[in-house]
């Protein structure tokens, strides 16, 4: 059996997908967010290896908490670097009656309807009750600027989504001076619009929580004085992505 990277297990989630949670964070990460408040994510590799078989083992023992609406949430780091684990994974969870989802940032999608990643992609969507997609930017050289890699396959990966009907939430950091931008905003707005899926969206406020891990990893933190945005501009964002502008 296919062996997980783990980085860490929250055996009590309640911000990450409906209900409650079993939240699992998996090790990698192409993207360098300048935000990212889990840079200790971005290796691959890790100490703690198990198989859906002993990590879903676990998970039961608070499969109390869940209730209707819960279950297991894979984050991390992305998710889709490990397809191969996460396919086992949800397959079992499905096999257990365990609702899934995934918090990623769609980076690893090969919008190749002939490539191995799409095959493996497609098969996981079989197991997937719900995606967390998180969008960083909409704008090309923005999005390189603020995570190192273009944008254009995780466009063509929500696209794909809304195709096939699969449900999705987004999640958009707002952060001053890069992504609180009336003009970005309505941009990903007309993006919104073109996609039939979307059950949620969430404005998530910028934060320096991750800053401390940047220096533990001797890794320079390029938005120090960058403070967290008003409840105003939170607001703000809130109306122009939900359309209530």
């Amino acid at each position: 059996m296919i062996k997980g990277a783990i980085h860490s297990i929250e055996t009590f989630g309640s911000v990450d997908g409906p209900g409650i949670r079993f939240i699992v964070f998996l090790k990698g990460c192409k993207l360098r967010c300048k935000y990212c408040h889990n840079a200790d994510t971005w290796d691959p590799k890790s100490e703690d290896m198990r198989t859906a078989t002993e990590l879903l083992d676990f998970a039961e023992r608070y499969r109390g908490y869940w209730g209707e609406d819960g279950g297991i949430t894979v984050s991390g780091g992305e998710p889709l670097l490990q397809i191969d684990f996460l396919i086992e994974l949800f397959k079992e969870c499905k096999e257990r009656g365990i609702n899934t989802c995934i918090d990623t940032a769609l980076q690893p999608f090969d919008p190749d309807r002939n490539s191995e990643f799409f095959g493996k992609f497609e098969e996981l969507m079989k197991y997937t009750d719900l995606l967390l997609v998180d969008i960083k930017h909409i704008n090309r050289e923005e999005h390189v600027k603020l995570t190192g890699l273009p944008n254009e396959n995780i466009i063509e990966g929500m696209k794909y989504l809304s195709e096939i009907g699969k449900p999705i939430w987004i999640r958009h950091v707002l952060v001053p001076g890069i992504t609180d931008n009336d003009e970005y905003l309505k941009e990903t707005r007309s993006f919104i619009e073109t996609l039939s899926n979307v059950k949620k969206i969430e404005v998530l406020p910028y934060h320096t929580m991750g800053q401390h891990k940047f220096e533990a990893l001797g890794i320079p933190y390029q938005l120090e004085g960058v403070e967290s945005p008003s409840a105003d501009r939170v607001q703000n964002a809130t109306r122009i992505l939900r359309g209530e502008e």
